[in-house]
C-alpha cells in the first residue's frame, strides 16, 4: 500500500484527513505534525509491521477514541504533553487562561518579587507548565486529587524541564498545613463544569468523567474555588478560572460574591467567553 492510498483507504472508512494524516505519520514513525511528508513522499510504500500498525489506530479512532489518548501525546501552547486517559486532553480554548495568566504576571507591581502561581486541579500539568516554561522566575504550585493524574503532570514537568510543586488533594486541601494562606500572586483553574445532563458528554466518554462534570448546574466546583481565592491570594492577586461558555455571568457573580474585585471575563480566538476571573483587593 502506497501512503496516498493509505490516506485514501483512511477517508473512505470513515476517518476526518486530519485524523487519518496524524494517525499515518505516527505509522511511519514521522513526526505527526509533519504533514508535508505526506505530500512527498505520497508514492512510497509502507512496510507490512506499517501499514497493520495504521489500520490498528485507525479501527481504534473510529471507535471514537480520541487521537490524543491513542498517541499519548498532545500539543498545547507550543509545548508537547504526555496524556493517558487518567487526564483531560488539553484544549486550543484552555490557551486563553494561559495567555491570561502570562499577561497578569506581567502586571506585578514589584519586578524584583518572585511571582508566585497556584494551579488548581492540574491534571496533565499543562497550564502550570506553560506558565512555568514561559516564565521560568515563577515559584509554581500545582494540586490535583488523583495519584494516578499528578504522576502524568509530574513525568511533563520534569520531561519539560519545569520545576513545580506537586501537591495531592482536593482544591485547597492540598495546602492544609503548609502556611500558604495569602502567598499566591495568581490562582488559575480549569475544574469540571458541564452539567451532567449534557449532551457533550457523549464525544468526551474516553475521558475522566470527575473532571468534566460539576453538581449545581456546573458551577459547583467553580464556586468552592471562588470561595477559597482571598485566604489564599496576596492582596491584589488574580484568581482565573475557565468553564463552560454559557456560564460568564454566574461566574463573574460567583466571584464578586466572594469579595473579589475588577471581576472580567475572555473570550477564546472563536469569540466564546471561555474564562472569567477577579482580584482580591489590595485593602480590605
Amino acid at each position: 500500500m502506497l501512503i496516498k492510498e493509505a490516506i485514501t483507504w483512511a477517508r473512505a472508512v470513515g476517518l476526518e484527513k486530519s485524523d487519518a494524516e496524524i494517525l499515518l505519520l505516527h505509522s511511519l514513525g514521522k513526526n505527526t505534525s509533519d504533514k508535508a511528508f505526506l505530500i512527498a513522499h505520497d508514492q512510497d510504500s509502507l512496510s507490512e509491521d506499517q501499514e497493520s500498525q495504521f489500520a490498528q489506530l485507525a479501527k481504534r479512532s473510529l471507535l471514537n477514541e480520541p487521537v490524543a489518548y491513542i498517541l499519548g501525546r498532545k500539543e498545547f501552547y507550543g509545548l508537547n504533553f504526555k496524556v493517558t486517559p487518567a487526564t483531560l486532553i488539553p484544549r486550543p480554548d484552555t490557551e486563553t487562561l494561559v495567555d491570561w495568566a502570562l499577561e497578569s504576571l506581567k502586571k506585578l507591581e514589584d519586578p524584583t518579587k518572585v511571582p508566585t502561581v497556584l494551579d488548581l486541579g492540574t491534571g496533565s500539568g499543562c497550564i502550570a507548565i506553560a506558565i512555568k516554561h514561559h516564565r521560568f522566575d515563577c515559584r509554581v504550585w500545582a494540586t490535583d486529587i488523583k495519584e494516578d493524574t499528578l504522576g502524568v503532570a509530574f513525568h511533563n514537568s520534569k520531561e519539560l524541564k519545569t520545576e513545580i510543586c506537586f501537591l495531592q488533594g482536593s482544591w485547597y486541601e492540598a495546602l492544609a498545613r503548609l502556611g500558604l494562606e495569602a502567598s499566591f500572586d495568581l490562582i488559575v483553574s480549569n475544574p469540571p463544569y458541564i452539567q451532567a445532563q449534557d449532551p457533550h458528554l457523549k464525544a468526551l466518554s474516553f475521558e475522566p468523567i470527575e473532571a468534566l462534570v460539576a453538581k449545581q448546574d456546573g458551577l459547583g466546583e467553580l464556586g468552592v474555588i471562588a470561595a477559597g481565592a482571598l485566604k489564599y491570594l496576596r492582596p491584589g492577586g488574580w484568581l482565573l478560572m475557565e468553564h463552560g461558555f454559557q456560564q460568564g455571568r454566574d461566574v463573574q457573580a460567583l466571584l464578586a460574591s466572594c469579595g473579589l474585585i475588577n471581576v472580567q471575563s475572555r473570550s477564546d480566538i472563536a469569540g466564546i467567553c471561555r474564562c472569567t476571573g477577579g482580584q482580591r483587593p489590595k485593602v480590605e
